[in-house]
C-alpha cells in the first residue's frame, strides 16, 4: 500500500501539491528553495522559520540532484488545525537508494568530499516532522513538515 501511495504521489503529484518542481538540473535547487520560502511567507510563519523550511527544501533538492540526478519536490499546505497551520515537504526520486539510512542522520555525515551541505540529520533537525523510506536500486521518499509557531 505505500508503495503504491509513492509511486501515484510521484507520478501525478500535482493533484495533491501547492507546488511540484522537478529537479534535473543544479538551477532547480534554487527554484525549489525560493517556492518554498514564498509559501512559508503566505502562511505566516516567522522569518527565522521560513529560513529553515527554504534551507532543508535546498538540502533535499540538492540531495536528489546529487545522487538521482532527477526527482521531485512537493509542498503543500496543511490547513486542516487553524490555530497552527503549517507546510509539507515531499521530496522524491528513483535513485540508487540509501543503503544505510541510521549512517546518513548521523550528524556531519557527508559522502560529498567539499560538501558544505547540512544534511538529511540537518533537514531532520530544522524540521518539525521527519520520515524517510528508502530501498537500494528503488529510490528514497523524505517527508518532513513544519507548524507555525503561536505566540
Amino acid at each position: 500500500m505505500y508503495e503504491e501511495r509513492i509511486t501515484s504521489i510521484i507520478e501525478d503529484p500535482a493533484q495533491e501539491f501547492d507546488i511540484v518542481v522537478r529537479i534535473t538540473r543544479e538551477e532547480d535547487i534554487a527554484v525549489a528553495r525560493q517556492m518554498a520560502k514564498q509559501l512559508a511567507q503566505e502562511i505566516g510563519f516567522s522569518l527565522a522559520d521560513v529560513t529553515r523550511i527554504a534551507t532543508a527544501v535546498s538540502e533535499l533538492a540538492r540531495n536528489i540532484y546529487r545522487y538521482a540526478r532527477q526527482g521531485r519536490i512537493m509542498i503543500r499546505k496543511r490547513l486542516e488545525d487553524r490555530d497552527s497551520p503549517g507546510i509539507e515537504v515531499i521530496a522524491a526520486d528513483r535513485g540508487p537508494g540509501i543503503p544505510d539510512i541510521e549512517l546518513v542522520l548521523t550528524r556531519g555525515y557527508t559522502t560529498w568530499e567539499r560538501s558544505l551541505g547540512i544534511g538529511l540529520s540537518g533537514v531532520k533537525r530544522l524540521m518539525d516532522s521527519f520520515a524517510i523510506h528508502s530501498e537500494v536500486g528503488k529510490g528514497t521518499v523524505v517527508i518532513t513538515g513544519k507548524r507555525r509557531r503561536t505566540f
